[in-house]
């Protein structure tokens, strides 16, 4: 018998340098939303990794960034409360760009980690090779890292390599979910992220980050077609007209291309009604940012 390896590894980084793309490379599963838009991830996502030798529980941690409301130090608490409970820690950063301020503040925290770090350089696909050695001389420079791996989480380049390397570099360790099991978090939870980044996926620049989504119901009726209720709550009712669209075209266009996603995940047909409500600076508001699943830790 060979034995069985597990742990847990944060990722971590600034915002938008494909944190979310690289757990859902790693889980092969879309669980974590995507966007061009910095500090879409608002949770804690856990992704399972699970092979006949090692599980891997990754914790996809929101964008480090300078919070502008309740919401936004709801999110840099989530990240580091995440470097407190895993055997390694992934510091992700991007390619294509220079090392900035955000990058020398996180280094700053993770310097008394008490896990390993590793620099996993991502989006080396959109750089010419040469410029990749002066890069991760620079990052080396400001810390000692374990190893550093460079990677493209949407090629899928040296993904597999970065995954054998942490096995083989983790504790003995059981398995502590089932195999077929990608993430920890509810169904509701991932629905409702798939809905949210359809939103920012199609409302651009004008409905940025005032948006959450709470998924009311989710029930399967006799013909196994599941029916999803979901609310799409935003600040103003500028924002509010802007979701719904000319003749309710952009709520059609958001529920179109949720429910493709959605039956990805639950592998059935969904029927999702889709309705839009405002409540007003719910972002800076402890009881809101409750009700819509932004919990302290400890809660």
């Amino acid at each position: 018998m060979t034995e069985h390896k597990s742990g847990f590894v944060a990722i971590i980084g600034r915002p938008n340098v494909g944190k979310s793309t690289l757990l859902n490379r790693i889980v092969r599963q879309k669980i974590a939303i995507m966007s061009d838009k910095a500090q879409t991830t608002r949770n804690k996502i856990q992704g399972i990794y699970t092979t006949p030798e090692a599980q891997i529980i990754f914790i996809d941690t929101p964008g480090i960034h300078k919070p502008k409301h309740r919401l936004g130090d709801y999110m840099v608490e989530t990240a580091y409360s995440a470097l407190k409970e895993v055997d390694a820690v992934l510091f992700l950063v991007s390619a294509d760009q220079a090392r900035g301020r955000g990058d020398d503040f996180i280094m700053e925290r993770l310097k008394s980690s008490q896990a390993p770090v590793y620099l996993v350089v991502n989006k080396i696909d959109t750089i010419h090779p040469d410029e990749l050695l002066p890069l991760i001389e620079d990052y080396s420079n400001q810390m000692d890292f374990k190893e550093v791996v460079p990677i493209s989480a949407t090629e899928g380049n040296n993904v597999e390599h970065l995954l054998d390397m942490l096995v083989s570099r983790l504790p003995e360790g059981p398995q502590y979910y089932p195999e077929d099991q990608v993430t920890d978090h509810p169904e509701y939870f991932i629905v409702s992220e798939l809905i949210r980044e359809k939103v920012l996926l199609l409302t651009r620049e004008e409905v940025p980050h005032s948006v959450a989504v709470t998924v009311e119901s989710m029930k399967k009726d006799e013909y196994e077609k599941i029916h999803v209720q979901a609310t799409i709550i935003v600040e103003r009712d500028s924002q509010k007209g802007i979701i719904i669209g000319k003749g309710g075209k952009m709520l059609k266009d958001v529920g179109i291309k949720a429910r493709k996603d959605i039956e990805n995940l639950l592998g059935n047909k969904v029927y999702l009604e889709l309705w839009v409500k405002v409540q007003k600076n719910w972002r800076d508001k402890q009881t809101f940012l409750q009700d819509y699943g932004y919990r302290k830790m400890d809660d």
